[in-house]
């Protein structure tokens, strides 16, 4: 199904079906990417795609090339708000805010211009690329990194760009490089420029991963913040070869290769702070995708209490972490913070006294205190191996990085069973589920029984900012559609960003967990051994006392931390909370309505 803009345009003859699928493959689904594909490649003007979304949803055009835009707009909206969702305001007259957008199906983003500003909003419609140019005007070029695509003339030959790199400082490993100014004189080379400016902007904004993702017409850079990826800009992608090639310089890989798969590191010092970058590069259709994996040790949480456990939960958890053999595990999808978890648990018992061994895929943060080693698969060194090697150097503490066969599961177990305590990961969706999973992959159920201490699954929410929050009101037909009584919430204040200059406009800043901590009691252990199912470990594990993550989700929302939003994302799928909620929210109108 197409969208209006391809329709008018297939319509009009001006595009062929073929440029519209091409063009979705390529730069995604949508009227925004469509319209700057085909200004970008020269199919049609800004100025007819401007004309066709207005026309396509009622309002009147502007023509920001024709519209002179300063620097003063720029206090009329956030910036960050801005950019992502492709708004640039035009002027304030009276009580109304004007301004153009490349999407003005959004209403979302109007009503948050409405409520940022306590103005009415008046939109006209613009080419995406047009925006894009004007919002350069009112804010700047971003740290004017996209100024290299200026000077990118002088470097079309990949192999003269590769002779310019080798010529400047490459840095050793265990050699730390400044990058505290964007723009220092160290290199005159517009690409060492522009890599340090983009690793320098992301640290400043507390970003965890940089995506540098090449396509046919552009070259895509995306931040991931708080869990969310943004796209930052997009340049020429004549400049591929040169980023790549430089950034496998300063990880240490093979630039020569770029049909399989590397992996590297660069150590860096950004403001005074030593800060790791762990580096991946992907062979892709139009080149290599590479991601940075942001490693801030200043921003690594080691204190159990400041990862957002609440107290029973973490009374839970830390009888587990301080059992004197066992194994305690984590679990949760891909970025869920399972591995700052362990680390954090492991820094609690990091004492001369103990000798520490893990085994990792990768080694995110190198910590004193504990030995810590790398999974090589390639040479054969996987988890079952490490713990079989560590085993035999006389540790007290084992974390294994993940779980995911029966050997290593089997040698955990028997680890355990011997006066070891090991940590590990496993991804299942609960704590229950942990159990049948584990039995899946052919523990034996009274191993399983005898071994696991505590298993906790985890998520992280966006929690609401600080600066901007305010009181909020959710409607019960919102409540009720996450599964919410509204009658549990009488007399509750629940809290929601706004949107601020220290939020980028977004009204969350930071994440914080929710926890399920299950204790292998022995009622839960007899279940086990008599083969309970998960639903039947979670129902009598939650009449002992256990709080699920929707439970704790709904308590940090009640206790204003996150919003109702979140409670959703986190807990969607519990169908009968939600049924439950929505058949005593119905019974208690029909009681009112017939009570004299």
């Amino acid at each position: 199904m197409y969208n209006r803009l391809a329709m008018v345009l297939l319509q009009s003859g001006l595009v062929e079906q073929e440029d519209v699928n091409r063009i979705a493959g390529e730069w995604g689904p949508g009227e925004t990417a469509l319209g700057e594909a085909l200004v970008l490649g020269g199919q049609v003007t800004e100025e007819l795609i401007t004309e066709f979304l207005a026309e396509i949803y009622g309002i009147d055009p502007v023509y920001l090339n024709e519209t002179g835009l300063g620097k003063d707009r720029a206090e009329l909206l956030n910036e960050g708000f801005a950019r992502e969702n492709l708004v640039v305001p035009i002027k304030v007259e009276d009580n109304a805010l004007f301004a153009a957008m490349a999407d003005p199906s959004n209403l979302y983003v109007i009503d948050e211009i409405k409520f940022a500003t306590g103005k009415e909003v008046v939109i006209f419609a613009s080419a995406p690329s047009a925006v894009r140019r004007a919002l350069d005007d009112v804010y700047g070029q971003i740290d004017a990194l996209v100024s290299v695509d200026e000077t990118i003339d002088d470097y079309d030959e990949d192999d003269d760009f590769i002779e310019k790199v080798d010529s400047l400082d490459v840095y050793e490993e265990e050699e730390d490089f400044d990058m505290g100014d964007e723009l220092s004189d160290e290199s005159d080379a517009p690409v060492v420029k522009f890599i340090d400016g983009m690793i320098a902007k992301a640290v400043r904004q507390e970003v965890s991963d940089i995506h540098i993702e090449p396509f046919e017409r552009f070259l895509r850079i995306r931040f991931r913040l708080d869990g969310v990826c943004t796209e930052i800009f997009r340049i020429n992608p004549k400049m591929q070869n040169q980023i790549t090639s430089r950034l496998k310089i300063m990880s240490g890989m093979n630039i020569a290769e770029r049909r399989r798969t590397q992996d590297g590191r660069i150590k860096a010092k950004v403001d005074g702070r030593i800060i790791d970058f762990r580096v991946n590069s992907v062979p892709v259709i139009n080149g290599e995708k590479i991601v940075l994996r942001i490693l801030d040790r200043g921003n690594l949480q080691l204190d159990l209490r400041d990862l957002g456990f609440s107290d029973d939960c973490l009374k839970t958890f830390l009888a587990g972490v301080n059992s004197p053999f066992g194994i305690v595990l984590v679990s949760g999808p891909t970025g869920s913070g399972k591995t700052t978890s362990l680390y954090s648990a492991l820094s609690s018992l990091n004492t001369p006294a103990v000798n520490i061994h893990t085994a990792e895929d990768p080694v995110e943060y190198n910590i004193d205190g504990l030995v810590q080693t790398q999974i090589d698969f390639a040479m054969g060194y996987d988890f079952a191996a490490a713990l079989k090697a560590i085993l035999r150097q006389d540790p007290n503490i084992i974390m294994v990085g993940e779980i995911r066969d029966f050997e290593t599961a089997s040698i955990a177990i028997k680890a355990a069973l011997t006066g070891q305590l090991v940590f590990s990961t496993i991804h299942t969706n609960d704590a229950p589920g942990t159990i049948n999973r584990l039995i899946d992959i052919g523990i034996k159920p009274f191993l399983v029984s005898s071994a696991i201490r505590t298993i906790m699954a985890q998520r992280l929410v966006k929690t609401i900012c600080k600066k901007c929050s305010q009181p909020f009101t959710w409607s019960n037909e919102e409540l009720i559609e996450v599964g919410i009584d509204p009658a549990e919430m009488a007399g509750i204040e629940t809290r929601k960003g706004v949107g601020c200059s220290k939020c980028n406009g977004s009204g969350s800043k930071g994440r914080s967990g929710i926890y399920e901590v299950m204790m292998m009691d022995r009622e839960i252990k007899q279940a086990v051994i008599n083969r309970a199912t998960a639903i039947e470990l979670r129902l009598l594990a939650v009449s002992n006392g256990m709080r699920t993550l929707r439970m704790d989700a709904i308590s940090k929302f009640k206790d204003g931390f996150i919003t109702l939003e979140e409670v959703g994302r986190i807990t969607a799928d519990d169908e009968e909370n939600i049924k439950i909620a929505a058949m005593n929210y119905k019974l208690e109108k029909q009681i009112n309505s017939i009570a004299p």
